[in-house]
């Protein structure tokens, strides 16, 4: 099984998708909010680009949620926080979501044969559900503002060593996904210290959003896994 790394949505092609599970890593907070969500009951989860995108979708019974520039965009029901995702907001309910870079990045892979997300608190469940669909996987780190961002690099290190664990056969990964591996197995032990550490997680804590670092840093707490069915994400 060939396992390929992409650092930031901004170096992705669309070329690098085609046969493979591409599997798309926002840890702050895109791809953490989408499982918090579904766990909390919502039905599916349109990923939308842009903010007009997204109220152009937005239909009657819906729950409109995102951010820009992790704040909640003026008008939206929710923002981008996994603790704002709760069964009395959600369940039920089909959500449609916009980020600055986790469901742009889900946009970037769209020519990949299947999508899920990805993060720290689905790590084994979703290595998994990659293993189950037996193709070529690609980790797309959706990163900061078009950079590398630590977190989604660490998730990629994570959902290799899951995938090696879980393989009957062998993992090959690209020098940057060596890196990632590495940098996991280096830092496993302090994962939410490094992540607050990072710019993402700096600029959370700062806004006041230190519980959702801790939250999106705990590796494994839930099994669920968002995938692209059409033009939503609806569970494994």
């Amino acid at each position: 099984m060939q396992v390929g790394v992409i650092a930031s949505v901004n170096e992705a092609r669309t070329d690098q998708f085609s046969h493979r599970t591409a599997i798309v890593i926002d840890v702050l907070r895109a791809t953490s909010t989408m499982v918090a969500a579904m766990k909390a009951g919502a039905t599916s989860i349109v990923p939308a680009e842009t903010v007009m995108e997204a109220r152009a979708l937005f239909r009657p019974g819906d729950v409109l949620g995102g951010e820009r520039f992790n704040r909640k965009i003026t008008g939206f029901e929710l923002g981008n926080s996994p603790l704002e995702y709760r069964k009395e907001t959600v369940d039920g309910k089909r959500l449609v979501l916009t980020t600055t870079n986790g469901t742009r990045a889900i946009m970037k892979a769209m020519r990949a044969e299947n999508i899920l997300t990805g993060a720290i608190v689905n790590a084994s469940a979703c290595a998994r559900a990659a293993m189950e669909l037996r193709r070529d996987i690609v980790l797309l780190c959706a990163g900061n503002n078009d950079e590398f961002a630590i977190e989604d690099g660490l998730c990629a290190g994570l959902l290799l060593d899951r995938l090696e664990n879980q393989c009957q056969q062998s993992v090959e990964t690209d020098d940057f996904g060596t890196a990632m591996l590495a940098l996991y197995r280096n830092r496993s032990a302090n994962l939410l210290e490094t992540i607050s550490q990072g710019a993402a997680g700096r600029r959370l804590i700062k806004l006041g959003f230190g519980r959702d670092v801790e939250w999106c840093s705990t590796p494994d707490s839930d099994d669920i896994v968002p995938r692209l069915n059409g033009d939503a994400l609806t569970k494994c």
